[in-house]
């Protein structure tokens, strides 16, 4: 009989606007993980899919944290390895910063300058644009309105949890993540470029996906490349 520890979990975080059934189940990255011996923790984020929905941005108050506990009652004191794309991405990092001990290696996607960049005017318009209130001439509220308009969601759930207030993501959390993390961003992507991420993590590798923009790259083959990689699925 083999003594060997099991491998890690892996936590899947979806981005603002998405449901494990909208950006993981199609990809079939769930599969790929279970089929190689990996317990998959996915979740509809709050405000998301089939998940609890506020329409007040007090709802979502400390969402990390919340999910730091989420994740100690279902996987116990073994570490997991998390995987996180876009608002998914931002949140697995504040929740490392907050419980390193829980995490082994991450994988954060769709990330990169944007994180460093606290566009309130930006948040505004896209938390009008799922709530139906988008200018018709604002593109990237409208782009996002498209999606909160998908089976499961609520759009004003959505905004709400727009403007909820996030958990901090400086200098200080960046110090606490001493994890190795593979970042993976698209050059089309408007979160980049990918350089201020890497430089403020501790232990960054890079991982580029030519011609591939923001919302394409959970589907696309190099992220899901990157993640098997990364993460040490073989």
């Amino acid at each position: 009989m083999s003594n060997s520890p099991s491998p890690n979990p892996v936590l899947l975080l979806h981005g603002f606007t998405g449901s494990v059934a909208g950006t993981w189940q199609p990809t079939g990255i769930i599969d790929l993980l279970s089929d190689a011996g990996r317990e998959v923790i996915a979740w509809d984020l709050p405000g998301h899919g089939s998940a609890e929905k506020h329409h007040d941005p007090a709802g979502y108050a400390d969402m990390e944290a919340k999910l730091v506990e989420r994740l100690a009652a279902e996987s116990g004191d073994q570490p997991v390895d998390g995987v996180g794309f876009s608002m998914g991405a931002r949140t697995v990092l504040a929740m490392a910063a907050m419980a390193p001990e829980r995490f082994s290696r991450l994988v954060v996607a769709g990330v990169g300058r944007n994180l460093f960049e606290q566009d309130l005017e930006q948040a505004e318009r896209i938390a009008r644009g799922v709530a139906g209130e988008a200018d018709s001439d604002d593109v990237h509220a409208q782009t996002f309105a498209r999606y909160a308009a998908e089976p499961d969601q609520d759009g004003r759930a959505l905004a709400a949890f727009m403007r909820r207030k996030h958990a901090p993501l400086g200098p200080e959390q960046f110090a606490k993540i001493t994890h190795p993390v593979r970042v993976v961003l698209g050059t089309e992507d408007f979160a980049g470029p990918a350089d201020p991420l890497l430089d403020a993590l501790v232990d960054a590798s890079y991982a580029e996906l030519r011609g591939c923009d923001h919302f394409a790259t959970p589907k696309n083959f190099g992220f899901i490349d990157a993640v098997m990689e990364h993460l040490e699925v073989f």
